[in-house]
């Protein structure tokens, strides 16, 4: 459970922020209409990373970027924010920890944050924090049941004793990332986040990305690449350059920058 207090959570300004405006029970569909509001409203991004600028992962500090600052983040961040205020509103939840295996069967370090959400009996796995292939919906705790999310679909399997959340594509399953059940802390998160911010062997120190889920469509920069991802295929655009990339980041995913500002990244060359 989080050492946070509830009542340092800006509950008005959060639902402003990601367009929410329904009930807020703690019920499955105040949870499921939340989550897609912060998947689709609050970007996936390390860009604070590549610019130098410490990640902070306090409530307070959270807010400020996130909220205040029309920023986005990543896992550590994104999740952090919506465990806080899931448990404002009354929703038992449980931070969790996983080891990515998108696109690799590597066994990675823990670095990504996920949350056990229980309610009315059942456990759900809620994750605003996962990018474009991140789920819109949660997804319940129960093996093998496909999760239909507009376009898209995942589902959890077995892994012996750990779980497996997946994504279909085509016929074909494919892991995003495996976890156990056991609770973890703000300690356990600020290790991790300390890696995945500053360790020069992290793609967030090496890549820029930014990211956006939406029913129909993901849309992704990893450098000076544009991408647009639907169920039939890519699209894929290389950017001109620095203020072609500061457009798109406004235009396409509501982050806006000062004209000038430049990224440490790869040369369009390479």
């Amino acid at each position: 459970m989080s050492t946070e207090s509830p009542a340092l959570v800006d509950i008005d300004a959060y639902l402003n922020r990601i367009g929410y405006d329904g009930p807020l029970e703690p019920t499955w569909e105040v949870l499921r209409d939340l989550h897609l509001a912060h998947a689709t409203h609050i970007p996936f991004e390390n860009l604070d990373v590549l610019l130098g600028q410490p990640i902070r992962l306090d409530l307070d500090s959270l807010q400020a970027k996130l909220i205040g600052g029309k920023r986005g983040g990543y896992c550590f961040e994104q999740n952090t924010l919506l465990s806080s205020v899931l448990e404002h509103l009354g929703f038992q939840v449980t931070r969790l920890a996983a080891r990515v295996r998108y696109r690799t069967m590597r066994i990675l370090p823990r670095t990504h944050m996920l949350l056990k959400i229980d309610l009315e009996g059942q456990s759900w796995i809620a994750d605003v924090g996962f990018g474009s292939e991140g789920l819109l919906h949660p997804v319940a705790l129960v093996e093998g049941r496909p999760s239909p999310q507009f376009v898209w679909t995942y589902r959890v399997v077995r892994d012996a004793e750990r779980w497996v959340l997946q994504s279909q594509q085509g016929n074909d399953w494919h892991d995003l990332y495996v976890f156990t059940l056991e609770p973890q802390y703000p300690v356990d998160f600020e290790m991790a986040n300390h890696y995945v911010s500053t360790h020069p062997a992290s793609r967030f120190v090496q890549t820029l990305t930014v990211q956006l889920p939406l029913p129909e469509v993901r849309h992704i920069i990893r450098n000076y690449d544009l991408i647009s991802e639907r169920p039939g295929g890519l699209d894929q655009t290389r950017l001109a350059g620095d203020e072609e990339l500061l457009h798109v980041l406004s235009d396409t995913f509501g982050l806006s920058f000062p004209t000038g500002t430049r990224f440490p990244i790869q040369a369009l060359a390479e």
